[in-house]
């Protein structure tokens, strides 16, 4: 006979950022000049970067919490009702009076890439309530992206004076945002873009070595897409490098958010780190298989199904397995 005892309540994240409308078209091919272009699938759904990545929390069997801002509009309420219904805790969720809700269009061809055309109203974030120690005293780690930069950086800063883990998505972001948000967060997770970008180098892995020199305080990682992903080992001082499952993508779109949800999951899980690579690698990738966005994310199970069935090690010769 089982007992409450016998359960382990799901681990709480913390994700605070981007919660937008999002309208995905999919086509043949995307459009290389002017003119009009019919698309053969259509779905609306309301995801972002944190938003995402909160979904990808639930799949795997966490709980999360999203602090986000809509307008209060038709928009926002159908962003804060879809969140809802896909098992997110939304009622922090913030709704300003004046501002419009994030939306979004985007082309996804048949290799799976896409090409966004994104509305941001920068009054959706004016407002930043004060964030203290006992707002986050609940959550067992804290996931944050660059698109709301103040509540960012607040939560960032209360969760580590409490001694929670804090993990940056490291986007392209506006001049300045990572470097305002890295110094708060003791997990760093960049896009090759955003990791180019900041290192000032092409090479991926000179730009992990760079960003680890450069924020030197915290865990450096970087999400390359179908290269894989690559991080700054800790105890040997090697960097990296794990290769991306083999799979047919369908849609690229929310891949690199869910692979944020996974680790920030798999951190307040208290997993190894090579192993919370793998289970964010692999999540990911299965999204890649399904068009729809943030929808395509994977179950717990079936992520460890996947995984049994992957071999492929962890290399200590990161230049030569990336070059």
């Amino acid at each position: 006979m089982t007992t409450s005892s016998d359960f382990t309540p799901p681990r709480r994240v913390l994700c605070v950022g981007a919660a937008v409308l999002d309208t995905l078209f999919r086509v043949r091919a995307l459009p290389a000049g002017q003119g009009k272009i019919l698309p053969y699938e259509m779905l609306q759904v309301a995801e972002g970067m944190a938003s995402s990545a909160a979904y990808a929390i639930v799949r795997l069997g966490g709980a999360a919490c999203l602090w986000g801002a809509v307008g209060n509009d038709a928009a926002g309420e159908r962003i804060i009702t879809d969140l809802g219904k896909s098992g997110i805790e939304t009622s922090d969720m913030l709704r300003i009076d004046g501002a419009r809700s994030a939306i979004s269009t985007i082309l996804i061809d048949d290799q799976g890439e896409r090409l966004i055309v994104p509305f941001y109203d920068l009054r959706l974030h004016d407002t930043v309530k004060a964030v203290t120690e006992r707002d986050v005293s609940s959550f067992d780690a804290v996931l944050v992206d660059v698109r709301w930069p103040k509540l960012a950086f607040a939560t960032l800063s209360a969760a580590r004076e409490a001694g929670i883990p804090t993990i940056l998505d490291g986007d392209v972001a506006a001049e300045g945002v990572i470097e305002m948000l890295a110094p708060a967060a003791s997990y760093i997770v960049f896009s090759q873009p955003a990791a180019e970008q900041l290192a000032g180098a092409a090479d991926l892995v000179e730009s992990v070595g760079l960003l680890k020199r450069k924020f030197e305080h915290a865990f450096i990682g970087v999400t390359a897409g179908e290269t894989g992903c690559l991080w700054f080992d800790e105890a040997s001082g090697d960097i990296r490098h794990l290769a991306a499952p083999k799979v047919k993508a369908i849609d690229t779109l929310a891949a690199g958010d869910i692979f944020h949800g996974a680790f920030a999951l798999a951190i307040a899980e208290g997993l190894p780190i090579e192993e919370t690579m793998r289970l964010s690698s692999m999540a990911a990738a299965l999204k890649c298989q399904v068009f729809g966005g943030r929808t395509g994310a994977p179950t717990r199970a079936e992520v460890c199904d996947a995984l049994r069935d992957w071999n492929v090690g962890v290399s200590r010769k990161a230049r030569e397995s990336v070059r």
